[in-house]
């Protein structure tokens, strides 16, 4: 199909979120809203030995409809959490499925871990002689998504983004730009992970986990606690939407991203990659800092990671002190670390927050760290008009993305 020259508006028309908030865009908002501190002691496996031992976990997580073309035991927790954040994504974008070609991109940092978890403990146990080889092929990366267009019958293109924390944001950038420039006119974008010894025993291994709780820009922060969960949006170019008479809930309107490749995991100090990625994706969506009103922060709770991010965020829309300027918080505080589902996870957050009027606090902040000079927004706030906002993801081996979002009046 050739690419047609105008820019299209890239609408948000459906969302599917599972965190450990709860399943579904109702009882996120509800506790997005209040401040819910959903994180707690780790239940998928003893976290006894290790430094931290919290996590957010989805409790009660279930996936019972029947599946038409996939057989149930075949798929992991991931693939199931996928499935249940597109149905409601597609139920809320008023489609039964899809018949047009579609482009799916979808992040995630762990892919199929849970299997490769389950083909090593079957091979120490068993022989490794003895172990399912379906657990090797369910590993990659990719095979979640393979699983998703098969379930569906879906038709298009399919892409795997696994750049460490940005992989949800790029994935949904990627999604951005297919439709902006013509290529598609639907996409479904997002990113998923779950929880897994494997991952946490690593994460511990860094010093990067928190024995306490998680308290993004806070002065005594030490650490972030691991989540999991899914996001996806269903993107659509604005006049496709109209046709087929879908309601919109927002649009994204800019996309930047940036390899700084300062160090594997520690953050640029000077921030620059992360500054590069904010000012792209300001200069796509065709603003400027000062018609941003809410900042959804990658904010980690780790020492290095918020410092740089408060340093880029001064950088390109001023330093401020007290509660002057643009608001900013992290939803990690509340949720715990998504990974690859994070930036999808907080776009959705974001899209919310623009929707019904609030900004999502920024919890476990008792004393913001004097050097993070930006405003840190601690409480809820419920009565927060916004227009416009930015979600930010900085991750390992400087992998930056941001995305600029806006509410559905102007579409």
């Amino acid at each position: 199909m050739a690419l047609r020259q105008r820019q299209k508006r890239v609408v948000v028309t459906g969302v599917g979120i599972i965190t450990a908030h709860g399943m579904g865009y109702g009882e996120n908002l509800v506790a997005m809203k209040e401040g819910r501190d959903s994180i707690g002691p780790i239940t998928a496996f003893d976290a006894s030995a290790y430094r931290g031992t919290l996590g957010g976990e989805v409790k009660g997580f279930s996936f019972d409809r029947p599946l038409t073309r996939l057989r149930r035991s075949r798929l992991d927790r991931s693939s199931l959490m996928l499935l249940a954040a597109f149905d409601e994504a597609l139920a809320m974008a008023g489609l039964d499925k899809i018949n047009d070609p579609i482009y799916m991109a979808l992040g995630t940092t762990l892919g199929g871990m849970l299997s490769g978890q389950r083909y090593h403990g079957m091979g120490i146990e068993k022989g490794f002689d003895k172990t399912k080889a379906s657990l090797l092929t369910d590993y990659l990366a990719h095979s979640q998504a393979a699983n998703l267009m098969e379930e569906y019958g879906l038709k298009g293109q399919a892409r795997t983004f696994s750049d460490a924390c940005a992989s949800g944001t790029n994935a949904i950038g990627s999604a951005f730009e297919k439709i902006r420039s013509g290529a598609f006119d639907i996409a479904i974008s997002g990113g998923y992970d779950t929880m897994c010894e494997f991952t946490f025993a690593g994460f511990n291994s860094l010093q990067a986990v928190t024995p306490e709780r998680c308290r993004p820009f806070d002065k005594e922060r030490d650490g972030l606690v691991l989540g999991e969960g899914a996001g996806l949006l269903i993107l659509e170019d604005m006049e496709y939407a109209r046709r087929r008479g879908a309601a919109v809930l927002g649009e994204v309107t800019g996309y930047g991203t940036s390899s700084d490749a300062f160090h594997s995991t520690r953050p640029d100090p000077e921030a620059r990659g992360a500054v590069a990625a904010i000012n792209t994706a300001l200069e796509s969506a065709g603003v400027s800092p000062g018609d941003i009103d809410y900042i959804n922060a990658h904010g980690t709770a780790t020492p290095y990671n918020d410092l740089m991010e408060a340093r880029a965020i001064a950088k390109v829309f001023g330093k401020c002190d007290g509660q002057e300027g643009v608001p900013v918080s992290s939803v990690k505080s509340m949720i715990g670390h998504l990974l690859g589902a994070s930036g999808a996870v907080e776009a959705i957050s974001a899209l919310m927050a623009i929707r019904e009027g609030f900004i999502p606090p920024n919890i476990n902040c008792g004393e913001v760290d004097p050097e993070c000079n930006v405003n840190i927004s601690t409480e809820p706030n419920c009565s927060a008009p916004l227009k416009r906002a930015i979600s930010n993801s900085f991750g390992f081996g400087g992998a930056n993305a941001c995305l600029v979002l806006e509410g559905a009046a102007g579409a």
